[in-house]
């Protein structure tokens, strides 16, 4: 197929455009792999491209779309063959490099990961850039028994529940053992919450408030996607040698604390970055993608779209008004 679809958004003067565009494969820089894709998903970040380039994309007309998972047509690496089934998140695709809202990409081969056996494009993409930084998460709160020889995890802290880094994050430290507690904003969705793991609900009302520099000890870990006064609070109630899983900033990217937690308590506060992340680190946190995640449950709570229903509303997850997951049918 040399034509195909995508959506393509320019920037003119003031004037910002997103639409679904039939391109030639030659309008795709060369690369090492082409893959066709199959789905992709809507992340934050992703909305924040598509209204208006978020201040990540620099050269336009550009494809967004910061991950996806397809099958390989065409490799001169021979780490990659013809008919793998292979996945892509980060490395800045969809931002500097074009990306995966789209029915073909090339990309270069350290970009890929391949999928694990038993998972598809579609359970591939249903976790998402959302849902690996999720697992990246709950592998930093588990390093407090497994690299920092510490006491034995219970009570774990989610915020920002509802989201997609939240909601997979409550399924992952759920499936691990662990006592999840879930913030969130949305009461209509504690059901949601606690049919994929959550323990226990808090109003986010209770937590974004002025934090003392130490409060009650009550989390072993957080996982936080919001960052301002909700981290500044977590922080403080986090028990001694607990561990803070930072990766978001839909509240704010202020964080006013102290040293406090940190020297009286010595609590780590660990961020989280799945952009640059190692390729070792991405095939391990694939590789275990089945014991934590239920696949059935995380597609119950999975929508999914065409490029078309994403052209009209993907600013819904900026105004907060997605729970769970989109995935993205790019032939659909």
């Amino acid at each position: 197929m040399s034509k195909f679809k995508a959506i393509v958004i320019n920037q003119e003067g003031e004037n910002f455009t997103k639409e679904i565009k039939e391109i030639d494969l030659s309008f795709l820089k060369e690369e090492e792999v082409t893959v066709k894709i199959d789905y992709s998903s809507l992340n934050y970040k992703d909305g924040m491209i598509l209204k208006n380039g978020g201040k990540l994309v620099k050269d336009y007309p550009h494809i967004p779309g910061i991950d996806f998972a397809g099958t390989v047509e065409h490799s001169s690496d021979p780490k990659f063959a013809v008919g793998d089934k292979v996945i892509l998140t980060g490395w800045r695709v969809g931002e500097v490099y074009y990306g995966g809202y789209s029915q073909y990409a090339k990309v270069k081969s350290k970009f890929l990961v391949k999928a694990p056996a038993g998972v598809s494009s579609k359970d591939a993409m249903a976790l998402g850039t959302a849902g690996f930084t999720a697992l990246l998460c709950a592998f930093a709160i588990q390093a407090r028994e497994t690299i920092l020889l510490g006491e034995p995890i219970k009570d774990v802290l989610v915020t920002g529940a509802t989201g997609g880094v939240g909601s997979v994050a409550v399924m992952a430290l759920s499936k691990m053992g662990y006592n999840v507690t879930a913030i969130t904003g949305k009461k209509e969705h504690t059901e949601f919450l606690k049919k994929i793991g959550a323990s226990t609900i808090i109003d986010r009302a209770e937590m974004d408030q002025d934090s003392k520099p130490l409060e009650p000890a009550l989390w072993d870990g957080v996982v936080d996607t919001v960052g301002g006064k909700i981290l500044a609070r977590a922080l403080a109630q986090t028990r001694p040698n607990g561990i803070v899983a930072a990766c978001g900033l839909a509240s704010s990217f202020k964080l006013d604390t102290t040293v406090m937690p940190f020297i009286i308590r010595g609590v780590k506060l660990w961020g989280i970055d799945s952009v640059m992340c190692s390729e070792k680190r991405r095939q391990f946190v694939w590789s275990q993608v089945k014991q934590l995640i239920d696949f059935d449950k995380l597609h119950e709570v999975t929508q999914v779209w065409s490029l078309a229903d994403l052209v009209k509303s993907s600013s819904n997850i900026l105004k907060g008004e997605i729970s769970g997951r989109v995935v993205i049918d790019v032939n659909k």
